[in-house]
């Protein structure tokens, strides 16, 4: 899928965006995880989105890839939920979906708790509703076999708060992968890391918020939600966990789960097929325009 990035204004800063699909689709604003990261996370995985007639719209989050370095007292997780609005308005998105993966799912859960109801459908891709279900990532990485790859995975989180270059970023991230995997060793890591080429790692906005990742809590806040959330949860995520999703399907009004049961942290790589389906399936059933 050819796609063309470009600088959109969000009032104080701009964001970088790349599209694909037709110009008519209904439009899906996609968050990137992190922090520190960009859309090429998502190298061509999402592309049959595009094939099916949905606007993809790649956002670089506030300060992070091919954006625009906005002041650092801006990097916080409720000024980039904010960014998302101000985005759909720059670019007259009258009605569109939100689709959040990992640190990215926690901008996509405050937008929908800060907003709501300005996103017509919100889609949460392994996140969680408060800082407390994250402390299920230590005890998973004690847990993590083989050794040699537990050992890797806890050296580099060790340099994460030294990092400096996006380089050294960029090698973090090849240490980490194999976490993130429902099977550490998994023969897709390496052809994940050859289709995602290109990135724009942010080393400093890591720095700054890796140590509560943005501090999402909105767990009283999940009645408010108005829009239908789909939660895509994978059963051996070791980082957002499969009870953080069912916490919040029980408390969000209109909520949809889907487990993804042969994946970790990667529901889009790890079971491509099944997330693309229940991701279509989804915004049929909630109103885009095309037949259900």
């Amino acid at each position: 899928m050819h796609r063309e990035g470009r600088l959109v204004s969000v009032g104080d800063t701009r964001l970088f965006v790349v599209e694909g699909g037709p110009a008519d689709g209904h439009p899906i604003l996609i968050l990137h995880g992190g922090p520190g990261l960009d859309h090429h996370e998502f190298g061509d995985y999402l592309d049959p989105l595009a094939d099916q007639g949905y606007r993809l719209v790649f956002v670089d989050q506030r300060a992070q890839g091919g954006s625009d370095r906005a002041a650092a007292d801006t990097w916080t997780i409720q000024r980039m939920a904010a960014d998302v609005s101000d985005l759909a308005g720059t670019m007259d998105l009258d009605r569109y979906a939100v689709l959040g993966e990992s640190f990215g799912a926690f901008v996509a859960l405050q937008h929908a708790v800060d907003r709501p109801g300005e996103a017509a459908q919100t889609i949460i891709s392994g996140g969680v509703p408060s800082t407390r279900w994250l402390a299920a990532v230590e005890r998973n990485l004690e847990s993590l076999e083989p050794p040699e790859i537990r050992d890797q995975v806890k050296r580099s989180w060790d340099k994460e708060a030294s990092v400096q270059t996006p380089e050294e970023l960029a090698e973090l991230m090849h240490e980490q992968w194999p976490f993130h995997f429902a099977d550490p060793l998994d023969p897709r890591i390496p052809d994940y890391e050859r289709r995602t080429k290109g990135w724009v790692f942010s080393p400093e906005i890591l720095k700054a918020m890796s140590g509560d990742y943005g501090g999402i809590e909105v767990e009283d806040r999940l009645p408010t939600i108005p829009q239908p959330v789909l939660l895509l949860a994978g059963r051996h995520d070791r980082v957002c966990p499969l009870e953080a999703h069912e916490f919040m399907a029980e408390r969000i009004p209109d909520a949809q789960i889907v487990v993804f049961e042969q994946s970790g942290h990667m529901t889009f790589v790890e079971e491509n097929a099944k997330f693309v389906d229940a991701v279509d399936a989804f915004l049929r059933r909630t109103g885009t325009g095309r037949p259900a």
